[in-house]
């Protein structure tokens, strides 16, 4: 793509394409999401003996990569804490004017046991997918960090209602380009502590995830995760890692998703939108008041 038809910032880009409207056709220049890939390596061992190890590749939208790579590998059970990691910092050389340095290395604490033989698969996370399969079910269950309260936090209906007009006023990608994802975390009142957006539903979460790390705010306990598109297993998945009680969405949940969260006592509410909205585990946490 020559720079004459291509302009980039963070996370859009400007291009040049070609429109038709009732027959008629002109060009114009469109706002296009950015997709790169970020490659994930981890530095552990005692110092003289500090070994690299690439853990991940990710399609991501570029901004907030040290929040991404944080909740990647918390949400993938590499990492308990934000206190095991010692630095974080991009490795890579940008090839050419605007584009983002997309290698990041994450240096954990001389102390911190990082077990090589549990990467037993090499992490591919694609735009579309988040790292799925047996792996990641044995992960959830062999790894699950805090343990969900029964019926709690609980949450009026009407306050689900007012999450999505939120997060739809934030999400100022969305707006310019139709072709991003967008995460947010909300407290039980319904107020908005973060939002995050990305070509990938998981990598959202994840940086959302890593912000909450960063700020010591994990676990989630008493916080609701609100997506823009549909619930996978995946995004359940790291919910359930970081504690969060509660799941919604604009979209559907999956049936995997609806088990897995069943199991954990997770709260998972889809297709909230317009004043509506379906329930599928976790009843117990939304109150209905006239």
């Amino acid at each position: 793509m020559s720079k004459n038809n291509a302009q980039f910032s963070a996370g859009q880009m400007r291009r040049l394409v070609g429109r038709v409207r009732e027959g008629k056709q002109w060009e114009e220049e469109d706002t296009i999401v950015v997709e790169e890939p970020l490659e994930i390596k981890v530095g552990f061992g005692k110092a003289g003996r500090r070994q690299r190890k690439a853990v991940a590749v990710t399609m991501r939208t570029p901004g907030n990569d040290l929040a991404l790579a944080l909740g990647f590998l918390f949400s993938e059970g590499l990492i308990s804490s934000y206190r095991e990691v010692l630095q974080i910092r991009h490795v890579g050389n940008q090839l050419e004017e605007g584009a983002q340095d997309n290698v990041l290395l994450v240096d954990l604490h001389p102390d911190v046991q990082f077990d090589v033989q549990r990467l037993q698969r090499h992490f591919y996370a694609s735009s579309s997918c988040g790292v799925c399969g047996k792996a990641s079910i044995d992960l959830v269950q062999l790894h699950t960090c805090y343990l969900l309260r029964e019926a709690y936090p609980q949450l009026k209906h009407t306050i689900l209602y007012q999450l999505t007009k939120q997060l739809e006023k934030e999400q100022a990608l969305f707006s310019q380009t139709g072709g991003i994802h967008a995460a947010a975390l909300f407290d039980a009142a319904g107020t908005l502590l973060f939002m995050q957006e990305d070509v990938g539903r998981h990598n959202a979460v994840d940086k959302l995830l890593g912000m909450a790390l960063q700020q010591n705010l994990v676990p989630l306990r008493d916080k609701v995760l609100l997506l823009s598109g549909r619930i996978g297993f995946e995004l359940v998945q790291k919910a359930v890692m970081a504690g969060i009680p509660i799941v919604a969405a604009v979209g559907a949940p999956s049936s995997l998703a609806i088990e897995l969260a069943a199991t954990h006592g997770q709260t998972v509410i889809g297709f909230l939108k317009n004043n509506r909205f379906n329930i599928y585990t976790g009843e117990e946490r939304v109150i209905f008041m006239d």
